[in-house]
């Protein structure tokens, strides 16, 4: 028989956090992002309150406390991490925010995955040969390289970065030499998530946070 919290998940209701003693409201495995002075990790919002969140990683935690977690609208919100359990990790914010509109998660342009930032060289091969490229983002389903010359809209092409299993897929966009490419296998949110582990590990020492905090600014409402 499963407990007052295993019935409450199955039931979509919102559990009782063992450590916080509040009610969080479930978000369903809403899919984000952490953002560290070493990159951006993809995350999964396990549930969250006025106070905080518990999130899941699919790759060790990062030796920092303070960071930021975005949501796939672009919101983003200054927490620190009180604990970790596993895979899990409990965050507070740094102020309260509006849990309804973080549940909801409202954005004009609809319901977009999560994009993780990158400055890596790339090569993008073409029919006609191949050419030196930067990758910009990187999702589940598709990159942003700036590329040395503009390629056709629905061009077939060959996405290679160090460190990335390469992928095939079409241009689905292009604005002057940044094209978006759609790939043709999709990468699971695992993958996705130890592939930007693997392109930004965590340093042994980290630089001064002020480095990090200089413009950013958490949108806490």
């Amino acid at each position: 028989m499963p407990g007052q919290d295993e019935t409450a998940q199955l039931q979509g209701q919102p559990d009782r956090d063992r450590r916080g003693g509040g009610d969080r409201q479930r978000l369903m495995l809403r899919t984000a992002k952490l953002r560290c002075r070493n990159g951006e990790y993809a995350c999964v919002v396990h549930d969250v309150s006025e106070s905080g969140l518990k999130l899941r990683l699919f790759h060790a935690h990062s030796p920092e406390t303070h960071m930021f977690v975005e949501l796939a609208n672009g919101a983003l919100f200054a927490i620190e991490r009180r604990w970790t359990d596993g895979a899990f990790a409990g965050f507070r914010f740094s102020s309260p925010i509006d849990v309804e509109a973080f549940v909801r998660e409202p954005n004009p342009l609809g319901r977009r995955p999560i994009r993780l930032c990158f400055q890596r060289q790339a090569v993008v091969k073409a029919g006609d040969g191949g050419g030196h490229a930067m990758l910009v983002n990187l999702s589940q389903h598709g990159a942003c390289v700036e590329a040395g010359r503009k390629l056709a809209v629905k061009e077939r092409v060959r996405l290679e970065v160090e460190g990335l299993p390469p992928r095939v897929g079409h241009v689905c966009w292009r604005r002057n030499f940044a094209h978006g490419i759609v790939f043709q296998e999709s990468f699971s949110l695992e993958e996705l998530a130890w592939h930007a582990f693997a392109l930004q590990p965590y340093e042994a020492e980290q630089a001064a946070t002020g480095a990090w905090a200089s413009g950013e600014v958490a949108l806490c409402a």
